[in-house]
């Protein structure tokens, strides 16, 4: 058999252990603060007005106003005024469906309430990535910011609904003639 020699075991410096445990602690903080600036950022919802009421869901058409940005302040979309002929059908607002939007703008979209008011900080991999459409004002792996005001939104079927309504309504009055005029007279026929 063999033989074991036996150590005997020195006590532990003062203060020695706490130094220990203070390099640990350093040495994780340090790892932790490399793991946070390696890891991917996410969508970030900056909240400027609180809007009320349910989210959007992830099948829901939003209408909102916004403006699209670069991360350097560069203007590349904005949203227009949509005249409608009736009023009432749709409420006022862009009309977008989240299903076609860009994966950054439904993530934020879906924590918005209506009536709110928020800036969009979206990473260029949950917007365009490398490959914008062709002769898109958006460079490849640009960051994208949107200010954005949801107005409302509403089911995609309520949505096609009211978009039939208004197509009937359209096609009921004649190529040419708008509404009537005002003053009881009828508008003479050509």
């Amino acid at each position: 058999m063999a033989e074991i020699t036996r150590v005997p075991i020195q006590p532990i410096a003062k203060g020695s252990l706490t130094r220990l445990w203070l390099g640990v602690i350093i040495a994780a903080l340090i790892g932790l603060g490399i793991a946070y600036v390696a890891m991917p950022k996410g969508v970030e919802l900056e909240t400027l007005t609180e809007g009320t009421g349910p989210n959007p869901t992830a099948e829901d058409v939003v209408f909102v106003k916004y403006v699209g940005k670069l991360a350097d302040g560069t203007e590349f979309d904005r949203s227009q005024e949509i005249p409608l002929p009736v009023e009432g059908i749709f409420p006022e607002g862009n009309p977008l469906p989240l299903e076609a939007m860009v994966p950054g703008f439904r993530e934020g979209a879906l924590q918005m309430q209506k009536g709110g008011k928020y800036t969009l900080f979206i990473p260029a991999d949950k917007g365009y990535g490398d490959n914008p459409q062709p002769g898109s004002p958006i460079p490849p792996g640009a960051d994208l910011v949107f200010e954005i005001e949801l107005i409302d939104f509403m089911s995609r079927e309520d949505f096609q609904r009211r978009l039939n309504i208004l197509q009937q309504m359209m096609a009921q009055q004649a190529p040419g003639q708008g509404p009537p005029e005002q003053g009881g007279e009828p508008a003479p026929a050509q």
